[in-house]
């Protein structure tokens, strides 16, 4: 996945940041990830496959929680 379109799809905008902010852990990691997912594609995914690693990791970072806390490694 290309850096434009990490930024342009998956970076947590300010309004967003509200919503995450009561979630702790994996919980605001993964709100934040179907969010995204959600605003990108108006449903949210059907499974781990359709979550690119390079995507997890850029929310990842965002939110301050590591994607290991959901399971994620790099495949």
């Amino acid at each position: 996945m290309h850096i434009d379109e990490l930024v342009e799809h998956w970076t947590v905008l300010d309004e967003e940041r509200a919503l995450i902010a009561g979630k702790r852990g994996a919980t605001r990691l993964g709100f934040a990830i179907l969010l995204k997912f959600y605003t990108r594609h108006g449903r949210f995914p059907r499974g781990r496959s359709e979550l690119a690693d390079e995507a997890v990791e850029h929310v990842a970072k965002q939110v301050q929680v590591p994607a290991s806390e959901l399971g994620f490694t790099p495949t």
